[in-house]
């Protein structure tokens, strides 16, 4: 059955206003029950009006919100007034679907027919909530967008204070007149200076004076417009004078119209780049021993020396130096004195080196100089006599004296010269022809001299081959015992058969391969040929003894560290006894260092071979020296016995020799002996030993047997 609605017992005027009113109406009864409604609260909850009429309130506005906000007669209790009105803002009502709608609420008492019953009336407000959600939530937005905005500008700023402050690069922001607005502890740093030291002032301050001016010439560009970036470098002087090479990196910030506010600029301090750059092309242009020019730097000197002599006139030079028997102080001294007897020798050379010239070591003991602006010949011989002349004094490396002279090549050019490469070429050439004078000479260089210095090297590699071809042998001068006539020994003497050039003498090819590591093998090939030789050769005379044989050492053979030992395996390979094998060195190479010759003249000693000292009398002669090194034969040089100037002063020289030979129980040899009048000087003089034309030259080793059975006769 429907329930009744209370109105129907009312008027219709009473029942068209309740329809009338826009907000949902329910009249409430004092048991909470629903006694009428209208239409506009139903379509409002979905449900039809006899659903709610005698219906709980609770159905509408269910209970969690009744205990929370929707108590209606506890609140007229505490206001028991019949005006009085309750509102509800934003409460929820359950409609009928059970979605729950937002509405605004308010009620108040009413007594009608003796009861008391509560007008509540319910007002969607979902488009109000909505637009106050709406509100809500944009000024949490705006308070979240000025929360962000504040927090970015607080990090902004903070990036900043990191990027600029806390750089580590030198920063500056200035004025449009230069004028330093900030910077930063980098820059302080940078140039010595406080922070109230620089705002306020620009960088002429503690500019390097020649670069005054630089910074303004780009605050002027960019002022004009003609860039918008740049990058220079200049110099700062620090506050306490050091010189400061910094790369700058300068930005205009501009306003709207283009114009620039300021500037930035960041600096880089590349004083240490700089100097290792520095450093770097210095180590590619000049030696590292020396410190003097290297090869690339005197090419790229020569060329441009060349190219002035050809535009002005005048005559340019190129001397080739070399350092004469400097392998010998490596040999006996060691690398390490050889390295500082360079350095010295480079120190001296640049003593006397003009300004307008250049320097260079060329490699080894070789140096180089170019002379520039020259009016004659004469220019650059005065030149070399002046660097050859700073070698006269000795030298003292490490308690050690050394006499170092050197040859030096002089090439002259004038502008008429084309060929660069040649000059280099003919000081060489020239620089040979000085050694072949003798140590200490310098030459200037002559067109014929480019023949022979190729006819040299054309030498040298047929030498090579004449090695392994066979195109070598030994042949065999005797030595006679001057008081029986007998042969005593044979000296060994190297002889090259060429197969164009015929005989090429000893002294010819003999320097080439001393200036090569040939001369070490060829040294092997003479000792490995005369003991094999020597082995073969039977006794003779009335002393029944097999001759002995002699090999001439070089100066990097005797010092030549494998040397004992192979003289070792040698003997034993050819059976000769080691009595019978002596080896020549001159004065010269025993005495450059007599520690190192005194340690294998002892080694020499424990294998019993003997020691001849070569052409005694012409080199440094020390006789202190000479008890010491106690050889076992003293070689009389053949100018003492073929004199050419003083007859009288050299028979004087020559007898006082063979009196401290025989004094010193030592065996006197006199070489080059050709007459007979020479023969009974020596003999008169009792000299022990001869050997020379008179007898016979050097014979091949198959002719060595004849002369062993016979004596031979004068």
């Amino acid at each position: 059955m429907r329930p009744m609605r209370f109105f129907e017992d009312h008027s219709v005027a009473a029942q068209s206003l309740l329809e009338s009113l826009p907000s949902g109406i329910a009249l409430i009864d004092d048991h909470d029950a629903i006694g009428d409604l209208n239409h506009c609260l139903a379509d409002m909850t979905g449900y039809e009006l006899h659903d709610l009429v005698g219906r709980d309130i609770q159905i509408l506005v269910p209970t969690v919100q009744e205990d929370t906000n929707f108590d209606l007669r506890e609140e007229f209790a505490r206001s028991p007034s019949d005006k009085h009105i309750v509102r509800y803002r934003n409460l929820t009502v359950l409609c009928h679907d059970g979605s729950e709608l937002s509405v605004d609420f308010a009620c108040s008492q009413l007594k009608l027919d003796g009861r008391s019953w509560v007008v509540a009336a319910f007002r969607d407000n979902t488009v109000q909530r909505a637009a106050e959600d709406a509100r809500i939530v944009a000024e949490s937005h705006a308070v979240a967008i000025e929360t962000a905005a504040a927090e970015a500008l607080a990090q902004s700023e903070q990036r900043f204070r990191l990027a600029f402050e806390g750089n580590m690069a030198p920063m500056v922001f200035s004025d449009r007149s230069g004028m330093f607005l900030a910077v930063n502890d980098a820059f302080c740093r940078m140039s010595g200076r406080t922070r109230e030291e620089l705002i306020g002032n620009d960088s002429k301050q503690f500019t390097y004076p020649e670069d005054v001016g630089i910074t303004e010439d780009v605050y002027q560009a960019i002022n004009s417009g003609e860039t918008d970036q740049v990058r220079y470098g200049k110099r700062f002087l620090h506050k306490n004078g050091r010189i400061v090479i910094a790369e700058v990196s300068i930005s205009p910030a501009r306003d709207e119209t283009g114009v620039a506010k300021y500037y930035v600029s960041s600096v880089r301090d590349i004083t240490e780049e700089r100097a290792l750059a520095a450093q770097l092309s210095f180590q590619a242009l000049h030696d590292p021993l020396t410190g003097l020019a290297n090869r690339a730097l005197f090419d790229d000197r020569l060329s441009q020396a060349h190219a002035r002599v050809a535009r002005q006139d005048g005559n340019g030079a190129v001397l080739l130096i070399d350092l004469d028997d400097f392998k010998g102080v490596n040999d006996v001294y060691g690398h390490l004195v050889g390295d500082e007897l360079l350095i010295s020798i480079a120190r001296r050379f640049e003593q006397v080196t003009r300004a307008s010239d250049t320097l260079c070591r060329f490699g080894g003991d070789e140096f180089l100089y170019l002379a520039e602006g020259l009016n004659s010949r004469a220019e650059a011989e005065q030149i070399a006599q002046r660097l050859l002349g700073v070698l006269t004094e000795p030298f003292s490396i490490n308690d050690v004296h050394i006499d170092q002279r050197a040859s030096a090549g002089i090439v002259v050019w004038d502008g008429t010269s084309t060929n660069i490469v040649e000059l280099v070429q003919n000081a060489d050439a020239a620089m040979y022809e000085a050694k072949r004078q003798g140590n200490g000479h310098f030459v200037v260089f002559t067109s014929d001299m480019r023949h022979e210095a190729a006819s040299r090297f054309a030498l040298v590699q047929e030498l090579r081959q004449a090695i392994a071809s066979d195109q070598l042998s030994m042949h065999y001068q005797p030595i006679i015992d001057l008081t029986t006539t007998e042969v005593v020994g044979f000296e060994a003497l190297m002889r090259w058969s060429h197969p164009e050039r015929g005989w090429v003498p000893p002294d010819v090819f003999i320097p080439l391969a001393e200036k090569s590591d040939l001369i070490l093998e060829l040294g092997t090939f003479a000792i490995q040929e005369a003991v094999t030789a020597a082995s073969s050769w039977e006794p003779s005379g009335d002393r029944a003894l097999s001759p002995y044989v002699t090999v001439n050492l070089s100066a990097r053979q005797f010092h030549d560290p494998g040397l004992v030992p192979m003289i070792e395996r040698e003997l034993e390979r050819s059976g000769l006894e080691p009595e019978r094998l002596i080896l020549e060195v001159t004065e010269g190479v025993a005495l450059i260092d007599i520690s190192e010759t005194m340690i294998v003249m002892d080694q020499l000693n424990r294998l019993k071979v003997g020691m001849a000292l070569d052409d005694f009398g012409t080199g440094y002669s020390s006789l202190s020296y000479l008890a010491a090194l106690n050889p076992k034969i003293i070689k009389i040089d053949q100018s003492f016995v073929r004199p050419q100037h003083d007859r009288k002063r050299s028979d004087t020289l020559l007898e006082a020799i063979i009196t401290l030979g025989n004094k010193l129980d030592m065996i006197v040899l006199a070489e080059g002996i050709e007459t007979s009048a020479q023969l009974e000087r020596l003999h008169n003089l009792d000299c022990d030993l001869g050997q020379g034309f008179l007898w016979s030259p050097a014979v091949p080793v198959d002719e060595v047997t004849n002369m062993l059975g016979e004596i031979p006769k004068i």
